[in-house]
């Protein structure tokens, strides 16, 4: 069998900005739900992308429960990190927090687990590189990982 290359999970972190505006709102007056899911699949797209160095795809997406609204006014940070790698898959975790800049709190808002799929370039699924974890946090969301995809899959770990 041959070892594929690992990286590390700091190898492809990322992490995305967006100061939350009035064109960001729905009826309600909150930011508009859809964009922050938008959002959170670019940040998870950018992460599975460095790990692979390929185009990906979104495959999975776990449930998504908002815990608190995001307003106008707002700084939106969507932090976005390999948590599980198959052999054709990337598990991304993404943290969303909204920070009132002028008081500097900050509220955890959500976050999702998604599954991407890197493309070769006929578009086909292709390899990617293993996950090389760190410290006991990763080890942690790696067999966390391990264990969503074993029941997305039906298939045992």
């Amino acid at each position: 069998m041959v070892e594929r290359a690992s990286k590390r999970v700091a190898d492809s972190e990322s992490k995305l900005h967006q100061f939350m505006m009035p064109e960001h709102a729905n009826p309600g007056g909150s930011v508009h739900g859809g964009l922050i899911m938008k959002w959170v699949d670019e940040a998870g797209a950018i992460a599975a992308m460095r790990h692979a160095n390929r185009p990906v795809v979104t495959i999975a997406v776990d449930s998504m429960t908002f815990k608190s609204p995001v307003l106008v006014g707002q700084l939106l940070t969507l932090d976005a990190k390999v948590t599980y790698v198959g052999r054709t898959s990337i598990e991304v975790g993404v943290a969303v927090t909204a920070e009132d800049p002028i008081r500097g709190t900050i509220t955890h808002t959500n976050s999702a687990y998604l599954v991407y799929v890197a493309l070769d370039d006929q578009l086909r699924p292709t390899s990617v590189p293993g996950l090389s974890c760190e410290s006991d946090e990763e080890r942690n969301d790696w067999e966390a990982g391990r264990q969503r995809q074993s029941r997305r899959t039906g298939k045992p770990g």
